[in-house]
């Protein structure tokens, strides 16, 4: 019988081998796992761990040279496929028979305001040959659809003469819940008919994705509206924006359980701003009953953007005009913002928990100076911070558009460039690996501070237990970088370091105050800490019943012994 749901990565695994495709160069990710697992234990294949997608397209050429045989590519989305395109293209000019093989959500997340899910077979014309992109899987239909493309785009390695070729897979990598989907139409406003649209009697959640800086003036219109509607604020640190029916609300989302959710459902969501960054949120409002909530976004583009599947108005105007001209009713009890506070202030922060990312955002969460800006790398570095609460006064940035690992430090850079105040830094070890030579960009000013997660590799993948073993191989990628003291010296920075709290304290002090140089701090934190410490906060305030503390101790303890 066939599974349809890993059918495309079997049916590869089956076409490399059938096409005497041993050489595979693996870049680090979570979307391409299911394939990942396939491979890497199978001894009919050589794999690879090449970090940077950009090395990795290249590697493969070198590869070809000493072989003369076609080389795979393996990469997860967002920005992985276009970090390719420098090493494909060298290859199409050079006539070098390369599989990029890359991986993509369900297409019908394109464009569609989803994280991590740009267009991936956009590629340039002169960078592949082709590019291919199987179907999703569901029944026999498609089974014979993505063999048949699959097989071509092998065949085009060498069709015509050699060259490279891009085969895009589609997978799923969370479980859509099932729920009966309403009928209903999407209708797009413009400017001329905000004040038709009908609050009265609606709990409002705005959300507030990754923005710029609002002015006065907005500033003072979404108070007005929030002052005349049942409305609360659901922001982040991307959100850059905090005001009386604002609230910070990732923890509360991330631990919140479903039946007590029901109990702060919002009638509409109004969406302003890019992305936010925040899978808890995404995971919470799109598995919510269909029937509950309806969703509104307000874009100049006018474009439908349906990323929690309940889209019903999409209005075409600026948020200022929105919010300046809607019709409120002034008389409002704002019931909603006060049952969504009450809940945030319920959950417990100050836990005792091990030395970690975590950790150190719960001690810095108050030591950032005023007015400072923070680049924060995705994804753990921004899922860590955005539990804990910063001073309104420092602005928060993430490359959250394409969502892509690279090219965090170079946008602080940027930005530290151009302004006198301080400018952090929070990044991962592979992210750094991703950015590095930006540090010898010249005329870098004393402002700039980096702070380095090093965790030996992506912990993404192991925040919730598994194999450390087999997942440090190729998909959290462990072991490729050691430390940053020699680079970071060289390219005139002050280097810190610290693996333990007592050392991590007694250099904070210097890391946030001003310095002749600017400063690069490693911190080292093991795998294991990492995991707990963040799941810590989380299991706290899910307030397990008795029976659930037992279940996921138990759970625990297996996984600790899996890894031995």
């Amino acid at each position: 019988m066939i599974k349809y749901d890993n059918y495309n990565v079997e049916l590869i695994v089956d076409l490399l081998k059938n096409n005497n495709i041993k050489d595979l160069v693996i870049s680090p990710g979570g979307t391409h796992i299911s394939l990942v697992k396939l491979v890497q234990n199978d001894n009919f294949f050589n794999c690879y761990s090449v970090v940077d997608e950009r090395s990795a397209a290249y590697f493969a050429i070198g590869i070809y040279h000493e072989t003369g045989n076609p080389v795979a590519l393996l990469c997860t989305s967002a920005q992985a496929t276009r970090n390719y395109v420098p090493g494909l293209t060298e290859a199409y000019y050079s006539n070098i028979p390369i599989l990029a093989i890359t991986m993509e959500k369900h297409p019908r997340f394109r464009y569609q305001g989803y994280m991590q899910q740009p267009d991936q077979i956009s590629l340039p014309n002169d960078s592949v040959k082709k590019s291919f992109e199987l179907p999703f899987v569901n029944d026999i239909n498609d089974v014979y659809f993505s063999r048949r493309v699959a097989n071509e785009a092998f065949l085009e390695l060498s069709r015509n003469g050699l060259g490279p070729v891009q085969l895009c897979v589609p997978v799923l990598d969370f479980k859509i819940a099932e729920v009966e989907p309403v009928n209903r139409s999407i209708i797009r406003y413009n400017r001329d008919e905000i004040k038709s649209i009908d609050f009265k009697n609606k709990k409002i959640l705005i959300v507030i994705g990754q923005h710029k800086v609002f002015t006065n003036e907005e500033i003072d219109a979404i108070d007005k509206f929030c002052l005349g509607s049942n409305t609360v604020i659901y922001t982040n640190h991307l959100s850059n924006f905090s005001n009386r029916f604002s609230v910070n609300g990732n923890l509360l989302i991330s631990t919140i359980k479903d039946d007590e959710f029901m109990d702060i459902i919002p009638d509409v969501i109004i969406s302003i701003g890019g992305q936010t960054g925040d899978y808890p949120l995404y995971l919470k409002l799109s598995k919510t009953d269909y029937s509950k909530i309806e969703h509104w976004i307000i874009s100049e583009d006018g474009l439908i953007k349906d990323t929690y599947d309940k889209l019903t108005k999409v209005i075409q105007c600026s948020e200022y005009e929105f919010f300046k001209n809607v019709d409120l009713n002034n008389k409002v009890s704002h019931s909603y913002f006060k049952a969504w506070k009450e809940k945030v202030l319920n959950l417990k922060y100050d836990l005792p928990i091990p030395f970690s990312n975590t950790y150190i955002a719960s001690y810095m969460k108050d030591k950032i100076p005023k007015n400072s800006r923070i680049q924060f790398s995705i994804l753990n570095s921004l899922r860590v911070w955005n539990l804990f609460d910063l001073d309104s006064s420092i602005r928060c940035y993430s490359n959250v558009g394409a969502f892509g690992i690279d090219g965090g430090m170079s946008t602080l850079i940027g930005q530290s460039i151009v302004t006198n105040e301080f400018c952090f830094m929070i990044i991962g070890d592979l992210a750094f690996l991703y950015d590095i030579n930006s540090i010898s960009i010249r005329g870098i000013k004393n402002n700039l501070r980096i702070m380095i997660i090093n965790n030996n590799g992506g912990i993404e993948f192991k925040l919730h237990g598994g194999n450390n073993e087999e997942i440090d191989k190729y998909i959290a990628a462990s072991n490729h970088f050691k430390n940053a003291k020699g680079w970071a010296e060289s390219c005139g920075f002050e280097y810190l370091i610290a693996d333990n709290k007592e050392d991590f304290i007694s250099q904070c002090n210097k890391f946030v105050s001003t310095s002749e140089k600017p400063i690069v701090f490693e911190v080292f934190v093991t795998d294991e800490e990492e995991s707990n410490a963040y799941n810590s906060i989380l299991d706290y305030n899910r307030k397990f019943t008795t029976k659930e503390v037992i279940k996921r101790s138990i759970k625990k303890i297996i996984n600790k012994t899996k890894n031995k």
